[in-house]
């Protein structure tokens, strides 16, 4: 069931993408009053990482993209931004730059900085029952401040939402997949979708890690049967508690149904000294991962987009040890879009897996 992961590899102290020294993740969501949307920031530390970013999808809502050509100027991102609420929720972005200004972060130029945050959203927008309730900057901003909140410290609260009503606002650890962020709104194939995240340490110690928000429109299980696709790239132990779903309960799903407009964006990231160009490929590569997970992948109306970090924590690889990397990162993501949908938690209009297959843990929740 399982594919073979290299001899020695092991998920890192927390299977999830702040084990890459100097990253941090915030999550900040609102539910409620007409909202199912939020937002993900991933932090990088005050002097940045080197970013790369790889789009696949027909329908992507992107900022700063084009800057991560390595042709192009800047060298190191201060933050990205993973959103709901497709176009609109770019703004998010705004709030999370606010934050890095005010704390001096960014690209100097005359007169201050400039922080760099590339950005990109899926399409959730009605979710929750308002068409225009969607993250702003002031949800960027409470995404900003739960990265930045230490582990032991109570989360920042997220503001009041700009349409009024009854919303829950809320955030989530940084380790934390399922329902969260900027996948609270999230489908994937039917089924609820969500955050997910994974780690793994090479034998040489060198950490990779991948964060994704898994909204497609393909489906997430393995074609010769109802489980998840992503599973089989688990490392040893990972996945081991889950079982085949009952044929009955696979005969039986069918979803009500699959929305026209989706997307599945992410960060994958290595502690290592990569270049930007290197790090667009360690982007690329992560979109194997994807469509190992997800079938079909990379349609017209998704929106697919990945951005690959390098800490710069660790020398740069040479050419073995780089494409040891690359491997490890089409494997990491495909790991976090299987705990995305195990830890999703399921609504109305899209039960969670486990909702629809309990027999995955022996028919107990």
């Amino acid at each position: 069931m399982l594919a073979e992961p290299a001899p020695g590899m092991r998920p890192g102290p927390t299977n999830s993408l702040v084990d890459v020294a100097g990253l941090r993740v915030g999550h900040a969501h609102r539910v409620g009053g007409g909202y199912r949307t939020g937002t993900t920031v991933v932090l990088a530390p005050p002097e940045g990482v080197v970013a790369g970013v790889d789009v696949r999808g027909a329908a992507p809502g992107t900022r700063e993209t084009e800057l991560l050509d390595p042709r192009n100027l800047v060298e190191r991102v201060h933050a990205v931004v993973l959103s709901g609420g497709s176009a609109y929720g770019l703004s998010a972005a705004c709030g999370v730059m606010d934050g890095l200004a005010d704390a001096g972060i960014g690209f100097p130029v005359a007169g201050g900085v400039v922080p760099i945050v590339p950005a990109a959203v899926i399409y959730d927008l009605g979710r929750g029952g308002d068409f225009r309730a969607t993250p702003d900057a002031a949800l960027g901003a409470a995404a900003y401040a739960a990265a930045r909140t230490p582990a032991h410290e109570p989360p920042f609260p997220a503001p009041p939402p700009r349409h009024g009503g009854a919303a829950r606002h809320a955030t989530a650890p940084p380790t934390a997949s399922g329902s969260i962020g900027a996948g609270a709104g999230a489908m994937a194939g039917g089924l609820a979708g969500g955050v997910g995240t994974a780690s793994a340490v090479l034998p040489g110690g060198v950490t990779v890690a991948a964060l994704a928000v898994v909204n497609a429109a393909g489906s997430v299980l393995d074609p010769a049967g109802a489980t998840l696709a992503g599973v089989r790239y688990g490392l040893p132990g990972e996945f081991g508690h889950l079982r085949r779903p009952d044929p009955a309960e696979a005969g039986a799903w069918q979803p009500d149904k699959v929305t026209s407009f989706n997307t599945t964006i992410g960060v994958v990231a290595t502690d290592l000294t990569l270049t930007k160009a290197q790090c667009g490929k360690l982007a690329g590569v992560a979109h194997d991962g994807l469509a190992r997970a997800i079938r079909p992948a990379h349609t017209m109306v998704d929106g697919d987009t990945v951005f690959g970090l390098a800490a710069c924590a660790r020398p740069a690889p040479g050419p073995d040890g780089l494409q040891d990397v690359l491997a490890a990162a089409a494997d990491v993501f495909s790991r976090a879009v299987a705990h995305a949908m195990l830890a999703a938690t399921g609504r109305e209009d899209a039960p969670a897996y486990l909702d629809v297959f309990p027999s995955v843990l022996g028919g107990d929740r």
